[in-house]
């Protein structure tokens, strides 16, 4: 099913999203998605296409930290592929006591069914049993959809024709054999964070493996000084393997910064992999990298015998703390 899902992901960008009760939705100044796990991927996606959307993307319980004029001045997109997550609940729940400009986007679930018993402007995402991290094209045109962000909704339905999943599965595979008994960390500029999220997730979720991300130059101004390698510390350094996302399209001097780090790291021993981010248009090329990502991860899956689709743990969290 993972296969199936990497295979037709450009697909997804032929989705015509409909807004259900669209008479109803407001257009504010500011937007607010509230989503957790793969469903709030899509949302710091469109941040990496357009920094400068007036979108913020909250991952917790309840609503931001902000004066409540800013809130009034706010449409809140309640994001939860099952329609059940409970921190969207909470927060859908609570926009909704405070009359706050709200919509929904999902498969199903209590979200699903509150949006049509209170009237709510949603869009109700095709339900065809993927995971919500594979549901990425889905999500983005609906979250683009209900913003009004028609251009970048052009943009993202160019990716149907341009990403060709199947072209890219060899390199995926070759990547999961290099990375073989080593920890993966992605490094990318701040601009390009979300995409070297997305890469952490999909080594978790679907590799089941560690993971771990972070972006130029903050790691300049710490993380890089813990792969100092010394004699006494050295087996602390041997389980990583550095992915870099570069970006032709950073701040150059981003862009020096990778290539001294990547020769300091190598000079230490450690292994560095660059990859560059390339595409026709800003949605390609993030697409492209993460489909590379989806194969290096399903192949990860595959040379430690693992499962790579469901996710146990989490389900298994979820009961606990029901």
């Amino acid at each position: 099913m993972m296969q199936d899902a990497i295979e037709g992901f450009a697909k997804q960008f032929l989705y015509k999203p409909v807004i259900q009760n669209k008479e109803k939705l407001k257009k504010k100044k500011r937007v607010i998605v509230l989503g957790m796990g793969g469903s709030h991927l899509a949302a710091d996606l469109a941040l990496a296409y357009d920094p400068s959307l007036p979108l913020t993307v909250h991952t917790d319980y309840g609503l931001p930290a902000m004066p409540a004029q800013d809130l009034r001045d706010t449409l809140v997109i309640a994001s939860s592929y099952s329609g059940n997550t409970e921190e969207i609940i909470e927060g859908f729940q609570l926009a909704l006591k405070q009359k706050l400009a709200v919509a929904a986007i999902t498969v199903g679930g209590k979200l699903l069914d509150s949006a049509k018993q209170q009237k709510i402007p949603y869009v109700q995402m095709p339900d065809t049993g993927i995971q919500p991290r594979s549901a990425l094209g889905f999500n983005l045109l609906g979250i683009l959809a209900i913003m009004g962000e028609s251009a970048a909704m052009k943009q993202a339905a160019a990716v149907a024709r341009s990403l060709k999943p199947k072209m890219i599965e060899p390199k995926g595979a070759a990547l999961a054999r290099k990375l073989k008994d080593h920890v993966p960390v992605i490094y990318s500029s701040a601009r390009n964070q979300s995409i070297a999220y997305n890469w952490k997730i999909k080594f978790n979720e679907t590799g089941k493996i560690p993971g771990f991300y972070n972006v130029f130059s903050e790691l300049n101004h710490n993380e890089m000084t813990g792969f100092d390698v010394q004699p006494k510390s050295r087996h602390l350094s041997r389980p990583f393997h550095f992915i870099f996302l570069k970006d032709k399209k950073d701040h150059p001097k981003i862009q020096k910064r990778m290539d001294v780090m990547k020769k300091l790291y190598e000079k230490r021993g450690l292994p560095v992999t660059a990859l560059e981010l390339i595409g026709t248009n800003p949605f390609t090329k993030i697409f492209t990298s993460l489909v590379l990502a989806d194969w290096t991860a399903l192949h990860t899956a595959s040379l430690y015998g693992l499962e790579p689709e469901q996710v146990p743990m989490v389900v298994e969290f979820k009961k606990l703390i029901a």
